[in-house]
């Protein structure tokens, strides 16, 4: 008697999950979901007809996107650009009006190149998108984003500053008609967080603090937005402005056993390494920091070499990032 193949996973039920998980928990704990999702939808690939041949190609880009976004967020690289090519190459054969979802992969494949320091590659593909002809206005604010972190980083200020006014003036009448659905989360705070982000590449202490602190005070917004409060600890740090610097890191350490993002927790240790580096530091700031550096090693070991390379935001509203 033959075995019975296993049924086809539910790939919309997936999708649905990991965007709960990652709302609400963030990416820490939906990296080990999304994983093993992704290795059940390509075992039943492997099995042809039996597998996912009935799944539509629309729904399974969705699904490959999302579990890049979360694995990029785990800092789990590897496996997230494999992954959101695998989602860019199935959009691609989709007709032309149903390929949304395509921006939203090459916005977050510019996101990870700039995370990773390859501002030229980052610069590439934001630009080859601001290139196309009739954008929505949300769509375009977020790429002139990702265009100037790129700049940013490459030193080119007077470009990046001009990519950001972009963004602001194309974000100023708020949500539009044409704008798609994922595009949900890309709203002040979140344009208030990644200009932050910009000036602190830019050198502008003073204002990347004022414009992280805005963006961390805004109410609600995904897990992931943790980040911003990470980075805000980061750039205060790197300033030596060790007052701020210690009421900050000693309220987020109230709060980092429940961050979900892989990067904010990264960006803390950042912050404690900046403080452990820094000179004439209060002493009081240095027991915060060593308390801090303690908490992140039990919540987030440091992984082995290659780990991240092995194993390593949404198509669908209200869940979407």
């Amino acid at each position: 008697m033959e075995p019975r193949t296993p049924p086809p996973p539910d790939v919309r039920a997936m999708t649905a999950e990991l965007l709960a998980l990652d709302r609400t928990l963030g990416a820490r704990h939906a990296a080990p979901v999304a994983m093993r999702s992704v290795r059940a939808v390509e075992t039943a690939e492997a099995l042809g007809a039996a597998g996912t041949a009935g799944t539509a190609v629309a729904d399974l880009a969705e699904f490959f996107e999302v579990a890049a976004w979360i694995l990029f967020d785990a800092e789990r690289h590897g496996l997230s650009r494999r992954l959101n090519r695998r989602a860019l190459a199935l959009v691609r054969r989709l007709p032309e009006e149903e390929r949304s979802i395509e921006l939203l992969v090459l916005s977050v494949l510019s996101m990870q190149q700039a995370h990773l320091m390859r501002p030229r590659a980052s610069l590439l593909t934001s630009s080859s998108v601001l290139a196309r002809k009739g954008l929505p206005p949300r769509v375009a604010a977020l790429f002139h984003v990702r265009e100037a972190r790129a700049y940013a980083q490459l030193g080119r200020r007077a470009q990046a500053l001009r990519s950001l006014d972009a963004a602001r003036e194309m974000s100023a009448d708020g949500p539009s008609d044409r704008d798609p659905a994922w595009s949900w989360w890309f709203d002040r705070a979140e344009l208030d967080g990644h200009h932050g982000l910009v000036l602190a590449d830019l050198g502008d202490a003073e204002g990347a603090a004022t414009l992280l602190h805005a963006a961390v005070s805004s109410d609600g917004g995904p897990a992931y937005r943790a980040l911003f409060a990470a980075d805000l600890a980061r750039v205060l740090a790197r300033a030596g402005a060790w007052r701020d610097t210690d009421a900050w890191l000693s309220a987020l350490a109230e709060s980092a056993p429940r961050m979900g993002s892989v990067r904010a927790l990264n960006s803390l240790r950042q912050a404690v390494a900046a403080v452990g580096e820094g000179r004439r530091v209060p002493r009081a700031l240095r027991g915060t920091t060593r308390d801090l550096a303690g908490l992140l090693a039990r919540e987030l070991p440091r992984e082995r070499p290659g780990e991240g390379e092995v194993h390593p935001p949404p198509a669908r509203p209200p869940e979407s990032r």
